[in-house]
């Protein structure tokens, strides 16, 4: 991985596409505020000027302006298998982020500065060794608590004071101290690109800056030691997937809320954990619906309530004492009458003020992100509130077992597995476009015709369906070769995957030598593969 200036062609001339949905203005860390040389023509708003690479520049407003005085703003390009560093990748309204990295950005909650105030005067604020450099100066990093601060100077303004992003106002000379916070990055998977998400840094020129981004920055960015638990700690700290995240939650009697795209497969995560789960499409129903009719009673001259038919259902099937899914789908489609009725049952566990849930029933909910319906309705902050929010985003890589499970055709699995773009093309609203749902009822298509491929089109639309033939008429390596340990493990998700299906056309001559290399990338790709083999073998031999 290394650090760059950005080219005025990838901003301006040919815009990356997270361009064309950002913009190109640039919005100022509070280290930014605190060390550039603000001439009154530097930082507007909050958004600053910064470096491109070749001596231009991109101005506070987002134009290809030359400025005298400018921030800067990192990209990252990394290689093969890096990506997996990233963290806390989300796709939201068209647009990619992840976390990398860590540095100093906001100023410390102001409930606090006394103390690591009074910490450093009295010299008991823990140096935790690490540095960072700002304005051409290695400063330390000390540690209140759990977090990590910078203690830095206010350098700059024309008017002698700095407003930082929390309203503070500091005096220039003032000392403030930064936290370290996660560095969240604009990801363009495609070109292999960090953006980061504003100016990190100030207070250096344009060739002082290029030697910190090609030299220590990097290190300084990823200089996190996370520390050992203690020996027989009373905690434990676990990598989760997304499944036994809504897992956890779902058994410690916690809502959950699950955002993600269209076809990102969120009912069918719910699904795993309760097969029975009860789910109710919320943009078909009404407040009444949800909460039950009041009847008038005629011959008792009195207003009966009546309990919603979903009720019912969910009594009946918590009746066996299980833990069972009440799965609110499509919320964020819900009118915000529906939103606040479902806020109640969220809140009180109470249908209609009346009929209590039952005690072994858990709520879960999700929504489709904004940029695909023009009906969707952010939730009111006291329904987000409720939940606990987990992020979706489907990749070849954690897509692929489930399709594997689920009997996905041989063919789709190994298209994807070498273009692992075309799992999700753009809606275009003239014709089909492919997403992870739509990949699977082309895997029903596929197998219900005996594999005729001419069925795509109308399903993943005609580019996607073209470049599927493409791939199968062209003649397929059967060359295994030789690779050192040190190879594979560098590959990354999509090269193993092209490996393993490379080894699928080897196997017919060199089973052994295929299976053997197969299994060295791992055994999700080797159980890729052994299904991948035995799928086409059992087709060759129906035929």
């Amino acid at each position: 991985m290394k650090s760059i200036f950005l080219s005025h062609e990838q901003v301006f001339t040919r815009p990356f596409p997270l361009f064309q949905t950002v913009g190109s203005t640039a919005p100022a860390s509070d280290l930014v505020l605190l060390t550039i040389p603000d001439d009154g023509f530097s930082v507007d708003g909050g958004k600053v000027n910064w470096y491109l690479a070749d001596g231009k520049c991109a101005d506070r407003f987002g134009r290809d302006n030359d400025c005298a005085v400018c921030a800067v703003r990192p990209a990252l390009l990394f290689e093969p298998g890096e990506e997996k560093q990233l963290k806390h990748v989300r796709e939201t309204e068209g647009l990619t982020t992840a976390e990398f990295g860590t540095y100093p950005l906001v100023v410390l909650d102001p409930s606090l500065r006394d103390m690591a105030e009074k910490q450093f005067a009295d010299g008991a604020l823990p140096d935790t060794g690490k540095r960072i450099t700002v304005c051409g100066e290695a400063l330390p990093v000390y540690r209140l608590g759990g977090r990590q601060l910078v203690r830095i100077e206010a350098r700059s303004g024309a008017t002698g004071y700095v407003q930082l992003s929390d309203g503070t106002v500091v005096s220039e000379g003032d000392s403030v101290f930064l936290e370290l916070r996660p560095v969240r990055w604009l990801y363009d998977a495609a070109n292999r690109l960090l953006v980061s998400g504003m100016a990190l840094m100030a207070g250096l020129d344009r060739e002082k800056a290029a030697d910190y981004l090609s030299g220590d920055f990097l290190r300084e960015l990823t200089d996190e030691e996370e520390p050992a638990l203690p020996e027989n700690a009373p905690f434990r700290v676990e990598e989760h997937d997304e499944l036994s995240l809504i897992r956890a939650f779902v058994e410690a009697d916690i809502p959950v809320f699950i955002h993600g795209l269209s076809g990102d497969g969120k009912s069918d995560r719910v699904k795993e954990i309760d097969p029975q789960v009860l789910d109710i499409e919320l943009v078909n129903e009404t407040p009444e619906t949800i909460n039950g009719r009041a009847v008038y009673n005629e011959a008792k001259d009195e207003i009966i309530d009546i309990k919603p038919v979903w009720l019912v259902k969910l009594e009946r099937l918590c009746e066996d004492g299980e833990l069972h899914i009440l799965f609110f789908d499509e919320l964020t489609n819900a009118t915000k009458q529906t939103q606040s009725v479902i806020f109640k049952i969220v809140l009180e566990r109470f249908v209609n003020n009346r009929w209590p849930l039952p005690p072994n029933a858990r709520i879960v909910a999700a929504g489709n992100d904004r940029s695909e319906s023009s009906s969707a309705h952010d939730l009111a902050e006291p329904l987000f509130g409720r939940f606990a929010h987990i992020y979706i985003r489907t990749t070849v890589e954690n897509w692929m077992p489930w399709a594997i499970r689920k009997s996905i055709n041989p063919y789709v699995l190994e298209f994807l597995a070498n273009n692992d773009l075309y799992l999700r093309t753009a809606y275009t609203g003239t014709e089909g476009h492919a997403d992870p749902r739509r990949w699977e009822m082309v895997s029903r298509a596929l197998d219900s015709s005996g594999n005729d491929f001419s069925l795509l089109a109308p399903l993943v639309g005609r580019d996607t369906a073209d470049a599927f033939i493409r791939f199968f008429r062209a003649r397929q390596l059967s060359v295994i070769g030789q690779y050192s340990d040190e190879e594979l493990a560098r590959f990354n998700a999509a090269r193993r995957y092209q490996l393993a299906q490379q080894c699928l056309y080897a196997a017919a001559a060199r089973p052994r030598e295929a299976r053997e290399l197969v299994s060295r990338l791992g055994p999700e790709y080797l159980a890729w593969f052994e299904y991948v083999l035995a799928r086409k073998a059992k087709d060759t031999k129906n035929r």
